[in-house]
């Protein structure tokens, strides 16, 4: 019988959902992670890690999980794969937001984070928003399928033509570099990352990017972990330990590690404020 169908009975075996209760037992999880760096990624010895990878593998291992073992795989991928079963919960860079929340449980956020935009050196358009994208449209921004960005970027004028949307940072660098797209956008730790590694010097980052506004608010996102609907005890027992990390410290520490920074910390946003939001 599936793991959710299990939860929605109620047996929830004194109060953990099947889906934590079963990793306990076999003693290992799996988990969904999107393939972008800082969040989730194979480092030069093949070896996974990233900011989410860190922060959920010593949150499973405090809840009696030993061993993490995580597939990455493209940002769009994830939902559907939570909601199959084929992951026991996802994260890498997924900021909670209206429509997800009515698709998956979130966990309280590890970090919050804002926009960023890579261009050409010296920045022949000029571009310094997603509004001065729109204002050319001739120019072409690479951003990632499914992303935020997407969402953002059409809220801001951005046509679907001027759009290339590609898989992976890796692909949004490399139609930046060829000259398929006139700038890329992801969040600033994430673009960064990538600029270090592609160590480029035909490449900068627009630092007087402006965020882009939705409706009059910020779009700065909160990403968090996320399960399936069923495993609230889960959630509960994540969250206790996410913000003991907090507390101590911990959590900040892990984030530094990635090229993040006080900044970015979620401070004291939770999942249900923000999914009300």
């Amino acid at each position: 019988m599936p793991m959710l169908l299990l939860a929605a009975c109620g047996n929830n075996n004194g109060g953990e959902t099947d889906t934590l209760s079963q990793a306990k037992e076999q003693g290992y999880i799996t988990v969904g992670f999107a393939n972008e760096n800082p969040y989730a990624y194979k480092n030069e010895s093949g070896e996974l890690t990233g900011e989410a990878v860190e922060i959920a593998r010593v949150i499973l291992k405090r809840l009696g999980i030993e061993e993490l073992r995580g597939e990455l795989t493209e940002f769009t991928s994830l939902i559907a794969g939570l909601q199959a079963e084929r992951f026991d919960l996802i994260t890498a860079g997924m900021f909670i937001n209206e429509n997800r929340c009515e698709a998956v449980l979130f966990a309280d956020p590890e970090y919050s984070i804002g926009e960023a935009l890579a261009v050409k050196a010296g920045n022949p358009l000029g571009l310094n928003s997603y509004e001065a994208i729109a204002e050319q449209p001739d120019s072409k921004v690479a951003v990632m399928a499914g992303a935020i960005e997407v969402d953002y970027l059409k809220a801001s004028g951005v046509s679907e033509e001027q759009l290339l949307q590609v898989p992976d940072q890796d692909a949004a660098i490399s139609a930046l570099q060829s000259g398929r797209a006139d700038a890329m956008t992801m969040t600033g730790p994430a673009l960064q990352s990538r600029l270090d590694a592609a160590n480029d010097s035909g490449l900068e980052r627009v630092m007087n990017f402006e965020q882009p506004t939705v409706d009059g608010e910020s779009v700065r996102g909160y990403g968090a972990t996320a399960f399936r609907f069923g495993d609230e005890a889960f959630q509960e027992a994540y969250n206790a330990e996410l913000n003991k990390m907090k507390e101590s410290g911990e959590l900040l520490e892990i984030l530094k590690q990635f090229g993040f920074t006080e900044q970015e910390l979620p401070q004291d946003a939770t999942a249900k404020q923000l999914c009300k939001a």
